[in-house]
């Protein structure tokens, strides 16, 4: 094997992933011992993470530049390198290590897949974002049966997924979400009140129908909704963090009021920090639970309604995340103009 293949290379830390990253040609070759050579099809887009790397402002990464960029690729198996047991040529893989996706071909450890049924990108879907639905519904928030569950930005990737697995656990979802559209979709998902943002005060929804009754609050965008959900927690209820949409520059936003213990205390209540990439034992268990929800049906992944095709459309992609308009998992399909 042997030529050059494209990737999206991060080359300067700039105000738009657009204006930093270019994409850049790459040599081909076969997989050293304990590798494989793997032909990517399709591209998760974690656009809120590539517009902070592309800034500078994630903490928990160390960014050198050059980098390549991207996390998550579903591609098929092309060769194995001596050593490597458990994967042959032909297999359907997941990856979901940085930077392994937005590139055309990833040449890495063997552990850094996973194998999947085929090369449907359900798959990549429910081995990546299906995998943390179920880590901050149930690892971090520790849902049980019956509860109230709130889910911010509950129309996306993420969001779409916890609003079916707290369905599935007969639990009282209040969804928030932006738009007629989108309060349709999460409405069609199972979800038992949905707050549309743009039409309704989230705080004065919450305290006047479900003041002190959320047991499990997932948030993925700070702000107003953060502290909406903190002032309606349940008693012993869970708050979960799981990201902040609402601050791309990735630095505390500074507030003036009583400390949080005072909001927690007397309920004993917690607010708990979801990062899944510090979850990696619980990951197998949580993949084959999603994944036999998705074959017996319980579970469904709806892509955003626009397509991305190729590796240049990877910067549309992130910018229809980032700007809101996005509904459900949006993915690149990587299958054209490949080397």
């Amino acid at each position: 094997m042997s030529g050059t293949y494209g990737a999206v290379q991060l080359q300067r830390f700039a105000d738009t992933f657009r204006e930093g990253a270019r994409i850049v040609d790459l040599d081909l070759r076969q997989p050293r011992p304990g590798e494989l050579l793997v032909r990517n099809m399709y591209a998760g887009v974690n656009g809120i993470f590539d517009t902070q790397i592309a800034r500078n402002a994630v903490d928990y990464v160390s960014i050198a530049l050059p980098t390549l960029t991207g996390v998550e690729a579903l591609g098929q198996v092309e060769a194995v390198g001596d050593g490597v047991s458990g994967f042959a040529p032909g297999d359907a893989v997941v990856t979901t290590r940085f930077p392994g996706g937005y590139r055309q071909w990833n040449i890495a450890p063997a552990d850094y897949f996973v194998k999947v049924p085929d090369t449907a990108p359900e798959w990549l879907a429910l081995a990546s974002t299906g995998v943390s639905a179920a880590m901050a519904l149930q690892h971090i928030g520790a849902v049980q049966d019956g509860e109230t569950v709130a889910v911010s930005a509950a129309a996306g990737g993420l969001g779409h997924l916890i609003v079916q697995l707290a369905v599935a656990r007969k639990c009282h979802v209040v969804a928030v979400c932006g738009g007629e559209k989108k309060k349709a979709f999460v409405q069609s998902l199972g979800a038992h009140r949905v707050i549309d943002y743009r039409t309704e005060s989230v705080p004065k929804v919450l305290a006047a129908e479900y003041p002190d009754k959320l047991d499990v609050a997932i948030d993925t965008v700070s702000g107003e909704i953060f502290d909406a959900f903190l002032d309606n927690v349940a008693p012993h209820g869970r708050v979960v963090v799981g990201g902040a949409a609402a601050d791309l520059e990735g630095r505390p936003e500074i507030v003036t009021q009583p400390r949080i213990a005072h909001k927690l205390y007397y309920k004993g209540a917690s607010v708990r920090g979801f990062m899944n990439g510090l979850l990696t034992k619980y990951w197998p268990s949580a993949r084959e639970q999603v994944f036999a929800m998705y074959k017996d049906g319980t579970l469904k992944v709806t892509f955003d309604e626009q397509s991305f095709v190729g590796l240049d459309a990877v910067y549309d992609a992130v910018e229809r995340l980032i700007s809101g308009q996005s509904m459900g998992k949006v993915i690149v399909d990587l299958r054209t103009a490949q080397s």
